[in-house]
């Protein structure tokens, strides 16, 4: 067994399922599925190589809850601009090639699932993720009111291809008879409704306004979301400690650290981002991840800062007000696994922030920028299972970890605790 100083809470809801958890990864996932559990009764533990939570992937992303946004990336459309990726002729989105037999199987898994058939049932699929985050995120708030500048925004996508618009048009047809609110505006419309797009000097076909689309900070919210964890729930935090390895017995699930140090659990959930692949392979564990490096900066408003969350969709740009500050993200990077911040792309993505709306910040003042990795699955959805009797993942959340963060944590604790 495992020693018996690990803290062990009775006081567990009813059902079958463990008493003790590890948590690798202090992310958005990672600190929800805490949550999840901790709130549920379980003893908790969270382990996170940087020195606070959600250093990661989850620290300077496009802070949209797209709740009702959930298109899935793999789709017809995208097979027939593959090759221009594969040139780099795209300046928004890129792929990597890499000789390597995970990617090689990650890409035919991909356009396997790039059928209008199976892009439309992905895209679903994440919908209904998505309205499980939203209700899951209501209540964690209703009971907890952390600080994260979450705010009810709205969002508008705005299509500059009449093609593009015709088809995001039939997409938001199916998804409203599943529960999204959505509508279709025109240009005019738009422009009347949102003052950066009454600034913006390039016409475009038209928008879909989802208004009951939020916003928050996904750093503030781990950091907050962490300390009601530590004081409320008495979860304990291992900050700036990394995994070496996993195992597990029919006795107890073991987490070996870089300090030499082995933990002992009745379960562990990997939430480790890009990272989970290196821990579940030595374990057989099969769940295709391939990284999608993306960029970001910060700036104070401008003469015309947004009121809506935007989405250029042509430029694959977003935008939106947290706090004090103007959010830009953009550019997708298919098979990059580096994290540093590149002058040069990040300097392609201000000039075109600037070109969508030029007065929506005050560019001259952003900050020096971000970028980071999300693990992306070939099907957009992410990878929410019990593999073991002592292990659990939640990963493959790829763009949307923020948006699915909440219901997956959801999802996953119902299935350990079934």
């Amino acid at each position: 067994m495992y020693p018996k100083s690990w803290p062990v809470n009775e006081t567990r809801s009813s059902g079958t399922g463990p008493h003790n958890v590890i948590i690798l990864g202090a992310g958005v996932v990672g600190m929800a599925t805490a949550y999840a559990l901790a709130q549920r009764g379980l003893a908790v533990t969270v382990i996170d190589r940087e020195p606070a939570p959600g250093l990661g992937a989850s620290f300077a992303n496009g802070a949209q809850l797209s709740y009702v946004y959930t298109e899935a990336l793999a789709n017809p459309a995208l097979v027939r601009h593959m090759p221009a990726l594969l040139f780099g002729l795209d300046p928004a989105f890129r792929l990597r090639l890499a000789i390597d037999p995970d990617q090689i199987s990650w890409l035919l898994a991909f356009l396997r699932n790039a059928t209008s058939a199976r892009f439309t049932a992905h895209t679903l699929a994440g919908l209904q993720l998505g309205l499980e985050s939203r209700k899951a995120m209501h209540a964690l708030l209703e009971r907890h009111p952390l600080p994260f500048h979450h705010r009810q925004t709205g969002k508008m996508h705005i299509y500059q291809n009449a093609d593009a618009f015709a088809a995001a048009t039939k997409m938001v047809d199916i998804k409203r008879q599943h529960g999204a609110v959505q509508s279709m505006i025109s240009e005019k419309e738009a422009r009347d409704m949102e003052p950066a797009l009454a600034a913006r000097p390039e016409p475009f076909a038209g928008a879909i306004l989802s208004p009951q689309e939020e916003i928050g900070d996904p750093h503030l919210f781990c950091a907050s979301l962490c300390d009601v964890l530590v004081q409320d729930y008495a979860v304990q935090c291992r900050f700036g400690a990394t995994v070496t390895s996993v195992r597990y017995d029919g006795d107890a699930a073991q987490v070996a650290l870089d300090n030499g140090d082995t933990l002992f659990a009745d379960h562990v959930v990997v939430c480790a981002g890009i990272a989970a692949s290196g821990l579940i392979k030595p374990l057989a564990i099969r769940s295709p991840l391939l990284g999608m490096k993306g960029y970001s900066f910060s700036a104070p408003p401008g003469h015309a800062a947004p009121v809506h969350s935007i989405t250029d969709v042509a430029r694959k740009l977003v935008f939106c007000r947290l706090g004090d500050s103007i959010r830009v993200a953009g550019l997708a990077e298919l098979g990059r696994r580096d994290s540093a911040v590149v002058p040069a792309r990040l300097a392609a993505l201000k000039v075109s922030a600037q070109v969508s709306l030029p007065g929506a910040a005050d560019y001259e003042r952003a900050s020096t920028g971000w970028a980071g990795i999300r693990p992306m699955s070939p099907s957009s959805l992410p990878d929410i299972r019990q593999v073991h009797q002592r292990l659990s993942i939640n990963i493959g959340h790829g763009m949307l970890g923020w948006t699915f963060a909440m219901g997956s944590a959801e999802r996953l604790a119902n299935a350990i605790l079934r």
